[in-house]
């Protein structure tokens, strides 16, 4: 109950108690996790180029189009993930620690789930492809790189890094749900339930018009040579031969 909740927290580094205002840390959460993080996942999910046969041209801006929907996606989520582990970190000194609620659970889970999206960028490998700043682009064989040929290490980060999203977004929902159950913020609630539902029509239009593309072919581009159009290709047509 919202009574159970401390209303002043002490700050020992200045040896002052001060004010806790529960509805700015509730604020500052919701509009990480149901604002920031979504516009970060949609605009990369709906946002690149449909494959031409060599992809991005070579020598594109980070911050020009079509090289911006990865620039927003992860500049995006890197300010989200420094506001949540500030906001929790903040929240956690000024209630004396991890309190063992429901909520809190929830919230940890959803910023270590948060946390380690941004450690697994760092292990996503290299790029490579014609595009590729190292590559020259009239040798094939300068090509190479993680992301072009699809190598075991791009493929799980890309397996993990799209799952563990999701599931940090699922435990979200439960971080401001039990969060709610603590503290009512009628507004809170609202605009939940319509974010909700204004992402789940924008994906369905988005997706129904054709805007979310493969992303390998949409960097690389559709150009037969290239490895992982060759084995998806491959893929195909074995599947073809088995059929009856």
């Amino acid at each position: 109950m919202q009574s159970d909740i401390p209303t002043h927290g002490y700050l020992p580094i200045v040896d002052i108690t001060i004010p806790i205002h529960w509805d700015n840390h509730a604020l500052l959460m919701f509009g990480i996790w149901f604002l920031l993080v979504p516009v970060a996942v949609l605009f990369l999910r709906f946002g690149k180029i449909p494959p031409t046969t060599y992809g991005i041209p070579r020598g594109t801006p980070k911050w020009a189009w079509p090289e911006l929907c990865w620039t927003v996606h992860k500049k995006l989520l890197y300010v989200a993930m420094f506001l949540a582990v500030g906001g929790t970190g903040f929240a956690m000194l000024l209630s004396g620690g991890f309190s063992g609620s429901l909520h809190a659970w929830f919230g940890v889970g959803t910023l270590i789930l948060g946390v380690l999206q941004v450690v697994s960028s760092w292990f996503r490998g290299s790029h490579g492809g014609r595009k590729d700043p190292q590559a020259d682009p009239d040798n094939r064989a300068t090509w190479g790189g993680n992301h072009f040929n699809m190598t075991a290490q791009r493929w799980w980060f890309e397996a993990y890094h799209k799952t563990g999203g999701y599931f940090a977004l699922f435990l979200a929902v439960g971080a401001v749900a039990t969060g709610l159950s603590q503290f009512w913020m009628p507004g809170i609630a609202i605009s939940l339930g319509a974010i909700v539902f204004a992402g789940l029509v924008l994906a369905v239009v988005l997706q129904g018009r054709g805007h979310h593309h493969d992303t390998c072919q949409s960097v690389y581009g559709s150009h037969p040579n290239h490895p992982f159009n060759k084995r998806r290709f491959r893929r195909m047509l074995t599947e073809q031969d088995e059929r009856p």
